[in-house]
């Protein structure tokens, strides 16, 4: 494991347009998180600061950060896409086979390569939302601190189901632009087919048969944290009431597509004459 992952990072290392990429990856969305958290003065009028709304509190801290930070993996997919579309254009995928690394092996690399920065990158969301957390949040008591983290293994496996799906479409198309527009192609038709089934059935067969689905099923370990920043300021109020957590069956879900997405990929491989 460790030898095709230092060589997967040898490759990117050595490729400026990688290096660029990941460095953004990491440190785009650790700087807009960071920058939220101070005063922002607006005109010399007034001033926003996100932490005296209680946002930054613990454990909805975990919830916000870990929602905006996986918006930014687009970036990383970008990396991806590019690790595959360079291996064909440079013929590298060639030489590698040549020199002994077998096609499992080749896929093997790839698919560390993505656990090795989703887990960098949730690493680095811990480290900076317990510093933001412990400097604004009203509470310190252990147990608040750290509940509500199962957001970060969430977070995690969201990268991971992500990449991996982006690592699919690279081998299946071979072309960067080609396998991030399928990105998009893949987001509509989820959304038709979501549309066809409302229509012949109702709204909650239709939602739970989209939840099923790919992009939606990432998304959805995670959800959008409005309502639930909403309802700090109206505890009692019945319309915000909703089930924010991190459930077991949608982190299964995602966590068999990845598993689905890895050996498709290596039976585009394998069956490919390359």
């Amino acid at each position: 494991m460790l030898r095709l992952l230092k060589l997967e990072l040898q490759k990117l290392m050595l490729n400026k347009t990688s290096k660029t990429l990941i460095f953004i990856s990491f440190i785009l969305p650790l700087f807009i998180i960071f920058l939220s958290s101070l005063k922002i003065p607006f005109f010399g009028y007034f001033t926003i600061e996100l932490g005296e709304w209680g946002v930054f509190n613990f454990p909805l801290i975990w919830h916000l950060v870990t929602y905006f930070a996986a918006h930014f993996k687009l970036f990383f997919a970008i990396v991806v896409v590019s690790m595959i579309g360079n291996e064909y254009s440079n013929k590298t995928i060639k030489q590698n086979l040549i020199d002994g690394l077998s096609k499992k092996e080749f896929i093997l690399s790839k698919f560390y390569t993505i656990i090795f920065f989703s887990l960098v990158s949730t690493a680095i969301i811990f480290v900076l939302t317990m510093a933001i957390g412990l400097y604004y949040s009203s509470y310190n008591e252990f147990s608040i601190i750290f509940a509500d983290t199962e957001f970060l293994l969430a977070y995690c496996v969201k990268l991971i189901g992500f990449f991996s799906l982006c690592l699919l479409l690279g081998m299946l198309v071979k072309r960067s632009a080609f396998a991030l527009a399928f990105l998009f192609i893949l987001f509509i038709l989820e959304w038709i087919i979501y549309a066809i089934i409302y229509k012949f059935t109702n709204d909650d067969i239709a939602t739970g048969i989209h939840n099923l689905f790919p992009l939606k099923s990432m998304y959805k370990l995670i959800d959008w944290p409005a309502l639930r920043i909403a309802s700090m300021k109206a505890p009692n109020n019945q319309e915000f009431i909703h089930d924010y957590g991190v459930h077991f069956h949608e982190i299964l879900i995602v966590l068999a597509w990845t598993g689905l997405f890895i050996f498709l990929s290596y039976r585009l491989l394998k069956k490919r004459d390359l």
